[in-house]
């Protein structure tokens, strides 16, 4: 098993854009909350200069494409770990054009890049996929199945891959991440309590936990800068003041507030607006 001495350490984080197509989409166009646009690309704008500003990171931006109305949410476009990435196959046939912008982002970056099934039948989001630096758990959802599983598990040999059932209409990723190289966060619903206990029987390593009370708060992002810093992007106390004041146990990190409350109405995540890769390029 591969070891987690590099976990959180990024040099490049791929973004794009929110469309004016945001929240048009033939599975919200209509449908639950109203967003606001405007906000939405404020709140990214936020987003993308903490990435670059408060951590370093480059920037990789793909344009904003109004005929992809959910390509903000690349994440679910790829895995990627180490210098392998996995292009995923969404459950929604419309986005995996998603995917094209991302392949070619990341062969410019030279990752060794596969490619995802040729069953029509697999699907998997990378919204589903939580490595733990040790370990992959992979949410058996409404958007990810058994056979999308399996591309995770033959593509990252070097590491264990366990599903974990995920009820109702939310990814893996939507109530749980990763706080650091053994801590894992998670929201305090039926659901996330459920797929913490099936991740806790499947694995051999002890996690810390960290429970906050709202799920979508338990999404953060982990990033380590240099030999020591740690920092945690998390949900602003505007949205959820509960899960924020939980986070101030983390003692050891600078945290970053950041808002996602327009992209969250459409089953978003912090998580859920960028990849995060560590490729030291040649000069």
């Amino acid at each position: 098993m591969a070891g987690t001495s590099g976990y959180g350490k990024f040099t490049h984080a791929v973004v794009r854009g929110i469309p004016d197509s945001f929240g048009k989409s033939k599975e919200t166009g209509g449908e639950g909350e109203e967003v606001d646009l405007a906000k939405a690309q404020r709140q990214y704008g936020v987003y993308t200069g903490i990435l670059r500003q408060k951590l370093g990171l480059q920037l990789i931006e793909i344009p904003a494409d109004s005929t992809l109305p959910e390509s903000w949410s690349v994440e679910d476009t790829a895995v990627i770990q180490g210098d392998t990435a996995l292009i995923t196959q969404p459950w929604n046939k419309d986005r995996r054009r998603e995917t094209e912008a991302v392949r070619k982002v990341l062969e410019e970056l030279k990752l060794h890049v596969v490619e995802g099934a040729d069953d029509e039948n697999a699907t998997l989001d990378g919204s589903d996929v939580l490595f733990t630096g040790r370990e992959f758990f992979v949410g058996i959802s409404s958007w990810t199945n058994h056979k999308g599983a399996e591309l995770v598990a033959d593509t990252f040999r070097d590491f264990a891959v366990s599903t974990v059932p995920v009820s109702g209409a939310a990814h893996l990723k939507s109530f749980c991440s990763m706080g650091g190289p053994d801590t894992i966060v998670t929201g305090s619903s039926e659901a996330a309590k459920q797929a913490l206990k099936a991740m806790e029987q499947l694995t051999d390593h002890h996690y810390e936990i960290l429970t906050v009370p709202d799920d979508a708060a338990a999404n953060c992002v982990y990033v380590r800068v240099g030999s020591k810093s740690n920092y945690l992007l998390h949900r602003s106390a505007e949205e959820y003041p509960e899960s924020a004041a939980a986070f101030q146990k983390l003692t050891d990190y600078t945290l970053l507030p950041t808002s996602c409350s327009e992209t969250s109405k459409l089953g978003g995540a912090l998580s859920s607006c960028s990849l995060l890769i560590n490729r030291r390029l040649d000069l």
